[in-house]
């Protein structure tokens, strides 16, 4: 009875032991910093909002100083092992600027094998997510006492992998719906690096929410933006950027300052970007993401339908730099529609595009 009772027992933990690897799963990513020349109006000279060509005003932004096209660092995804640069599926046009999302169900690992290709130090700094000091990718675990001890600040051509926990105070809340947006960044000159285009999403599901690649079940398309300034004045590439400038190009000028103040929506100006479309009465997720400086105060506005965020209808939000919004929206008129940050300064610069309900 006793040797029925032991391999009763073993056989309970093998199977316990199976079903929590299986619920608990490692999701993990290939992920570099690399440099990229990056074009913030594909479509210049003409201005896909107006049909026309760019004003005089908005020329300031996409033509005067350096113009439209920066050199920057970019997160981008890669097969295993650094093989290959992943191609973008077409759910993922709309991302622009923004590195991979980061996926994960409450209850996974992630990890992340992160290689950087620039010149300048790099890391991954994730939010919400649990991790410890050697995983935080921030230079400041370097304090008394944490010297010799790593942080996850990467060298220029340096691979480092990081380990995140995804525990219930990462995953949506009480009041929110079945999936939640954080942000990812790097974090070792914090300013210079996400100017210079250094910044994603980590998405959370809930349990018992998720499909086989951790997006949540209940909705029919995600949509994620990234309403900033980027500042190229305060870029890792500024004096790069420089060598290439024509015309105006003293950094002291204020002018020629103004006029490297890019107003985007992921990383685009002036209607340029390309993905968000949907069809009538589809649940349609939207993740808006913040980042800058004390000018980054930013209240998306979508027309022709409303939302829900945490129970509250409405057809504007707003977000400040680092903070994240998840809204429901469930398009009932069919049209191309403008969305854009209702700042009248942002709007003049640049901040706005469309989405389509077909």
């Amino acid at each position: 009875m006793w040797q029925k009772k032991i391999y009763c027992t073993a056989f309970a933990i093998i199977w316990l032991g199976g079903f929590i690897n299986a619920a608990y799963a490692a999701r993990e990513y290939w992920i570099a910093a690399d440099e990229v020349q990056w074009d913030y109006a594909p479509t210049f000279p003409m201005n896909p909002m107006t049909g026309k060509e760019f004003t005089a005003e908005q020329r300031v932004f996409v033509e005067q100083g350096i113009g439209r096209r920066y050199q920057k660092s970019l997160y981008r995804e890669y097969t295993e092992g650094f093989r290959a640069l992943k191609p973008r599926l077409a759910e993922e046009q709309h991302l622009g600027i923004l590195g991979p999302v980061i996926r994960a169900a409450v209850g996974d690992k992630i990890i992340v094998h992160f290689k950087n290709n620039t010149r300048y130090p790099a890391s991954i700094h994730p939010h919400g997510v649990s991790y410890t000091m050697a995983h935080e990718g921030a230079p400041h675990s370097r304090a008394a006492g944490n010297e010799h001890k790593p942080d996850g600040v990467v060298a220029p051509g340096g691979e480092y992998t990081y380990a995140w926990d995804v525990p219930e105070r990462a995953g949506p809340g009480p009041n929110d719906p079945s999936s939640i947006a954080w942000i990812y960044h790097s974090h070792v000159d914090e300013t210079a690096d996400t100017n210079a285009g250094l910044i994603g999403a980590i998405i959370i599901t809930k349990k018992g929410f998720e499909d086989a690649d951790r997006a949540p079940v209940d909705v029919d398309r995600e949509f994620i933006s990234l309403f900033t300034v980027f500042d190229e004045n305060a870029s890792l590439h500024l004096q790069s950027n420089l060598a290439a400038c024509t015309g105006l190009c003293d950094p002291d000028d204020e002018e020629f300052q103004e006029s490297n103040l890019m107003h985007g929506i992921n990383g685009l100006v002036y209607g340029n970007n390309h993905g968000y479309s949907m069809r009538k009465g589809e649940r349609v997720r939207w993740y808006i993401l913040g980042m800058g400086t004390e000018v980054d105060l930013h209240s998306p506005h979508w027309h022709g339908a409303t939302l829900l965020h945490n129970g509250n209808r409405l057809d504007v939000t707003e977000v400040l730099p680092a903070a994240t919004k998840t809204l429901d929206m469930q398009p009932d008129v069919r049209g191309r529609w403008m969305y854009h940050c209702h700042v009248n300064d942002h709007i003049n610069a640049g901040m706005m595009t469309n989405f389509i309900v077909y």
